[in-house]
């Protein structure tokens, strides 16, 4: 299938953002808590689909959460703490831009947790998540999936873009020689965490446009049905005849007008 035209995908995403815009009315004004986790490959393009939410709904009530990884403290604390700690409160809706997967994806494959751990973050995540469905916490978990040939394109091109260098690390580079790894590692999780209360939803990233519109699609008609209609809001005229200019009269620097 040919990638998705920037015009088409465009207008499609115009669509879904504005009902985006509505589902957050209707998380507000019904005291909702949502938590959306965002996994998957690296180059696949989460934080990009995570943009499309941030980009429209309002940062008081919507925030994208990525925890670096933990310090001296966090590491001698109960592994799931840290994330609670970011959890939702009533109106809110929480992204987390990678979550606690990350002890069953990079830390497993890459050696930075022992069997023992490993283990028990396999024992305890599915209680862990229907104890956050039971409260009333809607959760859902999105892994994005891309071929191996595309991660490499993907790879390449952030290497040669100066705006996107940032995205490579280390561990990124390491991973390359993992694909198959991290394939064992996401199946078998996968087997564990892909429960009744929390399933997996799959989206094939090798088209971006594409996956950032299936999966905004899919989160929508996930959710209960709300029709909220747009607060009745109204400009009245200003009372005064003239409108004034912005004149700064106190001392000040003004930015040179280059463009």
């Amino acid at each position: 299938m040919s990638q998705m035209k920037k015009k088409s995908y465009l207008a499609a995403l115009e669509k879904l953002q504005i009902k985006l815009c509505e589902m957050q009315r209707w998380v507000q004004q019904s005291d909702q808590r949502v938590v959306i986790v965002f996994e998957g490959r690296d180059t696949a393009g989460k934080g990009g689909a995570i943009n499309c939410f941030t980009q429209v709904l309002n940062p008081r009530f919507c925030r994208a959460v990525a925890l670096p990884k933990p310090n001296e403290r966090e590491r001698t604390q109960w592994y799931f703490q840290r994330y609670v700690a970011e959890l939702p409160a009533a109106g809110e809706i929480l992204l987390f831009d990678r979550s606690w997967y990350n002890r069953a994806g990079v830390e497993k494959v890459m050696g930075f947790c022992t069997d023992s751990e490993y283990k028990r973050f396999l024992e305890q995540t599915p209680v862990f998540e229907k104890m956050l469905v039971d409260d009333g916490i809607l959760l859902l978990k999105y892994w994005f999936s891309v071929d191996q040939e595309e991660q490499e394109a993907r790879f390449a091109e952030r290497m040669e873009n100066p705006m996107k260098r940032w995205k490579i690390s280390p561990i990124d580079i390491a991973a390359r020689e993992r694909y198959d790894d991290y394939t064992t590692a996401r199946d078998a999780f996968f087997k564990i965490t892909h429960t009744r209360h929390a399933p997996w939803l799959v989206v094939d990233a090798n088209d971006q446009r594409r996956a950032r519109l299936n999966m905004i699609a899919h989160l929508l008609d996930s959710l209960p049905k709300f029709v909220l209609p747009d607060a009745e809001l109204k400009l009245p005229p200003l009372k005064r005849r003239r409108l004034g200019k912005d004149v700064v009269g106190a001392k000040a620097i003004s930015v040179p007008a280059r463009y």
